[in-house]
């Protein structure tokens, strides 16, 4: 892979070493030979807005999978495999948010007793919600997705107020936005989960999955489901914790006109595809975190045709 500059070559790459094709800049030529050898390799080619939103996918028709994982991911929807799945992405993203708090916490235990034992307070509490989840058992998703989103909802404000205790010296962060954000630290979690959203995308599709078909979050034409179901368990600790990290260790975010800065994204590009090629301990070894991406999504497949149990991926701190 060839990749030039204004005419100039900048960059040569064996396609053997690419493991995904991601285009966030504007004014971007692909010739049709980068196409089919990215098809050919099994490379997926990912598009995002400057604000990380993805828009488009280009990827092999032939890498759909056994029509039975998808016949079966309709029916769960029906019964008590759908709600188990529901429960588990939000346990995992519970545990998951609970450790990144860990993870830069205990940094602060000598240094900072104070701000120390307010994260332990908030983790508590996160702790203490999250107990909710085995209360419910019984139905449907459809029926209990209220008392879920509640759940994650009352959870997500005592995380977030752990964030914001440890960013408060470094950066003003009033708490979490999603659409519209135009402060740094939202603008920059929202352009690290487009890169993630597009990681899992495609870990669904190679999965035999149906994106459009979730269980925890509701259909609606357009919306990838499955994938944001996914997506759950993984933003703290791949987006999350590297956006804390780079802001603690001085890394500045600077904006224009309320949008990321070219050399911003780049750089959070960079820091989030490096946690993605970074290792997690996993069923006993060691993956990278890109690849246990995909085996969840694969669990996943495999928990709906009847072959064994789904468990959500948690991350060390």
């Amino acid at each position: 892979m060839v990749i030039k500059e204004q005419g100039k070559v900048i960059g040569e790459i064996p396609f053997q070493d690419v493991t995904c094709l991601t285009i966030a800049s504007r004014g971007v030529s692909l010739s049709s030979d980068v196409v089919l050898e990215c098809i050919q390799h099994g490379i997926q080619i990912n598009f995002l807005t400057p604000s990380g939103k993805p828009y488009a996918k280009i990827t092999s028709p032939q890498l759909s999978g056994t029509v039975l994982t998808r016949r079966e991911q309709i029916l769960a929807y029906k019964d008590g495999r759908g709600l188990a799945l529901a429960l588990a992405f939000i346990d995992g993203k519970l545990r998951n948010q609970v450790n990144v708090l860990k993870y830069f916490g205990k940094y602060r235990r000598a240094s900072d007793a104070a701000l120390y034992q307010e994260l332990v307070t908030r983790i508590a509490a996160i702790e203490e919600i999250k107990k909710e989840l085995e209360g419910i058992s019984d139905g449907t998703v459809e029926e209990a997705r209220g008392n879920i989103f509640s759940i994650e909802g009352r959870a997500a404000q005592a995380y977030w107020e752990g964030v914001g205790l440890l960013l408060g010296q470094r950066i003003e962060f009033a708490g979490r936005e999603r659409r519209g954000a135009e402060d740094p630290v939202n603008s920059a979690l929202n352009y690290g989960y487009g890169i993630l959203y597009s990681q899992v995308w495609g870990a669904v599709m190679l999965a035999g999955l149906e994106p459009f078909a979730g269980f925890l979050h509701t259909d609606r034409p357009g919306k990838p489901s499955l994938v944001l179901d996914l997506t759950e368990e993984f933003r703290a600790c791949i987006v999350d914790r590297t956006v804390i990290g780079m802001i603690l260790r001085g890394t500045a975010i600077n904006q224009n006109e309320g949008s990321l800065t070219e050399e911003t994204r780049r750089e959070l590009a960079r820091r989030i595809l490096e946690r993605l090629d970074g290792e997690e301990n996993y069923e006993g070894k060691k993956y990278k975190m890109r690849s246990i991406v995909q085996r969840q999504a694969r669990r996943v497949a495999a928990y709906l045709r009847g072959e064994g149990k789904y468990k959500p991926f948690i991350a060390g701190w």
